[in-house]
């Protein structure tokens, strides 16, 4: 009996899918176990395995085109089976019908104006994060007019968290441009139009609405392109300049054994795509000559001349970033009812340790790390500071997944160390590392960003004695840290220089009491002034 494949749910945030690869078509015999096909989420490219034996019978989401979860993906069962009643289901999306022609599909639809021209593709705001609501568009690389080829990055989109490129899986001319460079739309309106150069588009344009499409029958609207939720992979030529390929590209090559320096790319500034790969021959790589790029450096920024004794003010538009920044802390300070603790904690020891641990080769432990170590372990013991408020339940994590504060250009940002209270205090200094580059160079993904069940966030290196932080929803406490001093404290009724730190725990009331966030804070000032207990 026929079985139907519907478009999976691959992420906790994803709503629907791009189908990059098949690797069976219609007619393949398919075993338990197969890879059927690649799909693109909000997230990864992903290997989508049957649960289910038979041959493939339909192929219902052509590659390239996006769908939403639980539409029509395939059917698979038994050579010459009649599946015409799986197809005309009413919770399967309806496929292209052979039998109809398009002339016969379109005059159905009632408005003309609305339909969309053979050839044509809409082009969509991309949701590129989990908390992206509006995407302001940074520069078009392309302009009306101008060709498109598979592969081409159409144009830099700035959402909450980062600038990503937005790379096009179509073909044909850009007929139509609906956000231009500094302006900012809503997820899912339009955003370009492609199609066969000449084509009056000026229906669809008026005609669509945003979430929806034109008013055309559904097996014939698509919206076909994608944006790299990863930055652009980049590898080093032997003459150190960058090549830069798309995420699928990378993976055929890997799969492959190309070396993507070798490869020369026919996408818009050479990038290499997905076609670039699969044509590639060595012999043909060995003949070119390989050209470095010249090395460019920026600019400096040119600060306006103000003359003494006269006003200015200078208006800087709020980035996607800076917006989100602003509501999610307004958010939660108005809806957490936020108290505060603070604590001071001899640091002689955590400086002892320090150095001790320094001196093995290739190894580098910060007091942050030492602070975020100390901070899982306390979870553990205290699970109820690591929580989560709804309005129905209270949650309480038993993962530690902690949130490091880290300060960019536009803002801040938070990478997460998921599973921290498993990692050594040089994996944990290892992945800061890692996660505070990617941050400072806008590589972070969203999937690095999601999932923090508690946070820290540091300003002792700026010389901050003390200072206290707005909770990172949906955690219900952040760690606030200050800067070592050295400075007289009183040790079995002596005065005797010290080195001591203070740190200011933010708590949730609705979730942590304040005798709770008591405790955690004195079992985490015992693992720091004893390091040796973190290392049990």
């Amino acid at each position: 009996m026929a079985v139907v494949i519907t478009m999976p749910r691959l992420s906790d945030t994803m709503t629907e899918g791009v189908v990059a690869t098949w690797l069976k078509k219609v007619g393949d015999v398919v075993k338990e176990g197969d890879i059927l096909a690649e799909i693109e989420t909000d997230k990864a490219t992903m290997e989508f395995e049957s649960f289910n034996a038979g041959t493939l019978l339909h192929i219902g989401i052509q590659e390239g085109e996006s769908a939403p979860v639980d539409s029509l993906l395939a059917i698979i069962g038994q050579p010459g089976e009649d599946i015409s009643a799986l197809l005309n289901g009413g919770s399967a999306p309806a496929p292209k019908t052979e039998a109809a022609p398009v002339a016969e599909v379109k005059a159905e639809t009632p408005k003309a104006s609305a339909e969309l021209p053979a050839g044509v593709k809409v082009v969509t705001m991309p949701r590129l994060s989990d908390t992206m609501t509006d995407g302001t568009v940074a520069t078009w690389l392309k302009k009306v007019g101008d060709t498109v080829k598979e592969g081409d990055i159409l144009a830099e989109i700035e959402t909450d968290k980062a600038t990503m490129e937005f790379e096009s899986f179509n073909a044909g001319t850009l007929l139509y441009i609906g956000v231009n460079e500094g302006q900012t739309a809503p997820v899912d309106s339009i955003l370009a139009i492609i199609g066969p150069a000449g084509t009056d588009v000026s229906g669809v344009a008026a005609n669509f609405t945003a979430g929806g499409a034109v008013e055309v029958p559904k097996a014939e609207t698509v919206t076909e392109a994608k944006a790299e939720v990863t930055a652009p992979v980049q590898t080093q030529t032997a003459s150190g300049g960058r090549v830069f390929a798309s995420p699928l590209a990378k993976k055929i090559a890997q799969d492959k054994g190309i070396d993507l320096s070798q490869v020369k790319g026919s996408g818009e500034n050479g990038r290499i795509v997905k076609s670039d790969v699969e044509g590639f021959t060595p012999q043909a790589a060995a003949s070119q000559a390989v050209a470095a790029p010249a090395a460019t450096t920026a600019a400096p920024a040119v600060k306006p001349f103000v003359p003494a004794g006269e006003k200015f003010q200078e208006e800087i538009k709020n980035s996607q970033m800076r917006k989100t920044i602003a509501r999610r802390l307004a958010e939660s300070k108005f809806t957490a009812p936020h108290y505060y603790l603070t604590i001071e904690v001899a640091m002689d020891e955590a400086m002892k340790s320090r150095a001790v641990i320094n001196t093995v080769p290739d190894t580098k432990v910060s007091f942050n790390d030492m602070v975020v170590k100390a901070c899982a372990m306390a979870l553990k013991k205290h699970p109820q500071v690591n929580s989560q408020w709804r309005e129905d339940a209270m949650i309480i994590n038993h993962h530690v997944n902690i949130g490091v504060a880290v300060a960019v250009e536009d803002g801040l940002v938070v990478p997460v160390l998921n599973f921290t209270d498993q990692m050594s205090l040089t994996q944990i200094g290892a992945n800061v590392k890692d996660l505070a580059g990617k941050a400072k160079n806008k590589k972070l993904t969203p999937a690095e960003m999601e999932g923090s069940t508690f946070t820290v966030s540091n300003l002792g290196m700026f010389g901050i004695q003390s200072f206290t932080s707005i909770i990172n929803q949906p955690n219900s406490a952040i760690l606030s840290v200050g800067a070592i001093e050295e400075k007289p404290v009183v040790r079995n009724g002596q005065i005797v220089v010290g080195n001591t730190m203070t740190v200011t725990l933010a708590c949730d009331h609705r979730t942590v009491d304040g005798a709770t966030g008591a405790q955690f804070l004195q079992t985490l000032r015992q693992y720091l002034e004893n390091p040796v207990t973190m290392l049990a």
